[in-house]
């Protein structure tokens, strides 16, 4: 019988959320979790002893933290996948495809995993389809269709979903996209995201006229006229039909607009994501997880694990504080080939996830605790310094990964997509060193990616509240209310870690250092910078939002969302103070979710 007279916001996170409570005998503590997450991983290994020996001693002391399906999942009886989420399948413009799509994510739902869709293959509303004589509803309308869908797993008792909808920035319906959860409790299982293109921003800036088309061929509703441009699941340019022209700006203004007054929808550049991708010669990206840290493929999947920055800080709080960097790289390496084994022990919802998943092989190691790791270190988050020294994090996290998952392809075969040549030629391959870029020519690698930041908001909070992601610390001092699986609410004091651990050897009344610096003291741009500080050593993406206080004005937005692309990030999301109605607030904090999470609204678990 477990004592829950004093429990702990940790304890109450593993026991909710990542205890096998079915395992005979049931497990105890965290530790229990671990034994069973490293005997699972290590199984596939041809000499299982001494790799479940290191697999165990990476998660001791919280220092990797595997995603959450990963923790909840490896090694249970029950039927789940170990990726936390995925890109469904393009959507074939009809009624039978359109279910089709919705059936393959209600499935992958089931067994726990986010899904992502690009709604930009759907006419727009008002279309007629020639065939049967009907009024196409466009695609706002199914996401309400796919809302309903989620919200119907929930009843059953289904693990809390989350969905993320993209639309291209020149489909007809792209305001009505923009608007589309501006009234209260609308599409709350969505996070909506509008695929920005080089051409837009160009537009935009220019305040020239832009087009909203779609591809000739399914409607002829549109005006005579037609011009040329790449569209969703085609390869090359497409003739498109123009349906009417707005002004970018204005364009641009409402989506700016729109986030200030919900968060909604977040901005990703689409053809930086693609530029940047190592497999752009073997895909297109139109679309990613729920939390936007993973560009995905069509049926492309998530596997997910953090290192916790705080467990490598040595002498903290003094003058010698410094990361133990040989520590880091060595984690590093055992968290790559951990997250290459998972990808062999973990179900798949559909076969064809399970065939993307092991062509590309595709994992994503990430960070969490940068803040606090900083302030443990003697550094302001919106300091130059700290950007200096998160960035050499991130180097030293990349090229260990990438020197692992070449040394697993000599012994295991490089990825099946692998080609030598356009693969080395890539620009993010470009900018590793030499010596790496030499290893893979002459040895290929295993996984064609290793890195993305998630907001690891729930296993942060299992880590004893470290700060979550590259995030600033939120509060230093809160209260939680979560919910447990029987609906019961539980308040916890949420202290932030490397706060309880400064004040523990500092005392009570001691004033913290100007280390400490919370969300709330840290500017947009500053936030901005630190994002932009890690993006070129990460080869997936990064889960960021932008908090805002209340009083901040919507040009701020537009702003914000400008310098992002400017700086050379992938996307942008943004969370005003208040932006969300009382009722909904008040659920998010039941999640314990981080408020300031763009995926904060679909009531999941931020791993």
């Amino acid at each position: 019988m477990l004592d829950r007279r004093r429990e702990s916001l940790s304890h109450f996170i593993w026991r909710t959320h990542y205890r096998d409570a079915q395992a005979v005998p049931p497990e105890q503590d965290i530790e229990g979790t671990w034994d069973r997450v490293a005997r699972s991983v290590a199984s596939i290994e041809p000499h299982s002893g001494p790799w479940q020996r290191s697999f165990r001693a990476l998660l001791e002391g919280y220092r990797f933290l595997p995603a959450g399906r990963i923790l909840a999942g490896a090694g249970v009886a029950r039927q789940v996948t170990l990726a936390n989420c995925f890109v469904m399948g393009l959507i074939d413009d009809s009624l039978p495809g359109i279910f089709e799509a919705l059936k393959e994510g209600a499935l992958t739902m089931q067994q726990g995993g986010g899904v992502g869709y690009d709604f930009s293959t759907l006419r727009p509303r008002g279309s007629g389809a020639r065939t049967t004589g009907m009024i196409a509803s466009g695609p706002v309308s199914f996401l309400r269709v796919w809302d309903a869908m989620c919200a119907t797993l929930l009843s059953t008792g289904a693990r809390r979903g989350a969905m993320m909808a993209t639309l291209r920035c020149d489909h007809p319906d792209i305001e009505e996209f923009i608007a589309a959860k501006q009234a209260p409790g609308s599409l709350t299982h969505f996070n909506l995201s509008i695929l920005i293109t080089d051409a837009f921003m160009k537009a935009m800036r220019a305040n020239a006229p832009w087009p909203l088309v779609f591809p000739r061929g399914a409607d002829d509703t549109g005006t005579s006229d037609t011009l040329e441009r790449p569209w969703s699941g085609s390869t090359a340019p497409v003739v498109c039909r123009i349906w009417k022209t707005v002004s970018a700006r204005e364009l641009w203004r409402q989506m700016c607009a729109s986030a200030h007054r919900s968060a909604e929808p977040g901005v990703l550049f689409i053809d930086r994501v693609n530029a940047e991708n190592n497999l752009g010669y073997a895909e297109t990206l139109s679309a990613t997880n729920p939390c936007a840290e993973e560009p995905l493929p069509p049926y492309g999947a998530c596997n997910l694990g953090s290192l916790n920055l705080t467990a490598f800080v040595l002498d903290p709080f003094t003058s010698s504080a410094r990361l133990d960097q040989s520590a880091l790289r060595d984690c590093a390496r055992g968290a790559v080939r951990f997250l290459d084994d998972v990808i062999e022990i973990s179900g798949f919802p559909l076969p064809r996830q399970q065939l993307e998943a092991h062509r590309s092989r595709r994992i994503g190691l990430g960070i969490t605790g940068l803040a606090d790791a900083l302030a443990m270190l003697g550094l302001r988050y919106d300091g130059e310094d700290a950007r200096r020294v998160a960035a050499e994090m991130m180097r030293a996290v990349r090229d260990a990964a990438y020197q692992v998952s070449v040394d697993l392809a000599r012994e295991r075969g490089p990825f099946p997509l692998f080609d030598a040549q356009r693969y080395g030629s890539r620009p993010f391959i470009q900018r590793l060193p030499g010596s790496i870029q030499a290893a893979i020519r002459q040895h290929g690698i295993r996984n064609s990616h290793l890195l993305a930041v998630a907001p690891a908001g729930t296993i942060s909070l299992l880590a004893d509240n470290v700060s979550s992601g590259i995030e600033p610390i939120h509060r230093l001092d809160a209260s939680r209310s979560l919910r447990d699986d029987q609906g019961a609410y539980h308040v916890f004091p949420a202290t932030d870690r490397a706060y309880a651990r400064w004040r523990t050897r500092s005392g009570a009344d001691e004033r913290p250092p100007a280390a400490f610096r919370e969300v709330t003291s840290i500017s947009a741009r500053e936030q901005l910078l630190m994002q932009a500080a890690l993006q070129p050593e990460v080869d997936g993406s990064i889960s960021k939002t932008v908090a805002l206080a209340s009083d901040t004005p919507p040009e701020t937005v537009e702003q914000i969302f400008a310098a992002a692309f400017e700086l050379g990030l992938k996307g942008c999301t943004v969370f005003r103070d208040s932006s969300r109605p009382p009722a909904l607030a008040e659920r998010l904090a039941a999640t314990g979710d981080s408020p300031t999470a763009h995926c904060c609204d679909t009531e999941r678990e931020a791993d």
